[in-house]
């Protein structure tokens, strides 16, 4: 077959392989749900530092991914980085109460952030609360973006549409990051995924 075909063809069905080949690598897909491996944000292109599924018990949650201005692999690495901007994306998998996530979050924030720190992010943390309260509920399918832009603070959008004021507290920001990569986090095995470390068996956590 292959002695048929022109130097032309197969040159074309060689391009036709790499783009395919190369349009998968842009892509992280994780319980039907794609994550792009860069994002624009601020003006800055951000990479896939890692994504991964939040479980609770045997339940699939919601799937998370974190960009960074650059690949980092510890939790303490990324608090630091206030001067560029970095992402969260949440993508449910399941129906939940919006004004209970919210509350887990907060607790959750409270739970794994020096007190200092809590304190000063307890402003954003009242906003968020009050944006999840107002949603009633989050469906499967529906999102939500958190962004640092430095200069502008914290940005919460639903479904693409930003849904508060901006944050202008950098503690904000650390303390909901810690939620996912504290000491006590909402999710072992996330977590991992979200410092992009290889993944382990088990499962995390049954926290928010």
């Amino acid at each position: 077959m292959w002695r048929r075909l022109g130097s032309s063809a197969l040159l074309g069905i060689a391009i036709s392989l790499t783009s395919l080949s190369a349009a998968a690598a842009e892509t992280v897909e994780l319980a039907g749900v794609k994550y792009e491996t860069t994002e624009q944000v601020g003006g800055k292109k951000l990479e896939l530092n890692g994504a991964g599924v939040r479980y609770k018990a045997i339940f699939k949650v919601y799937t998370a991914g974190l960009y960074l201005p650059a690949k980092m692999g510890t939790a303490e690495q990324i608090y630091a980085v206030t001067n560029e901007p970095r992402r969260v994306h949440i993508v449910m998998l399941r129906e939940i109460d919006a004004n209970e996530l919210g509350k887990l979050f907060t607790q959750g924030m409270e739970k794994n952030s020096p007190r200092e720190i809590f304190a000063k992010s307890i402003n954003g943390t009242i906003k968020m609360a009050d944006m999840f309260s107002k949603r009633k509920k989050l469906g499967a399918g529906d999102s939500f973006t958190v962004d640092w832009i430095p200069g502008t603070g914290t940005l919460i959008s639903v479904n693409g549409k930003v849904e508060s004021e901006a944050i202008k507290e950098p503690e904000f920001y650390t303390a909901l990051l810690s939620l996912w990569l504290g000491p006590s986090p909402a999710d072992n095995l996330l977590k991992d995924a979200l410092l992009g470390k290889p993944r382990a068996s088990g499962r995390g956590n049954d926290q928010q």
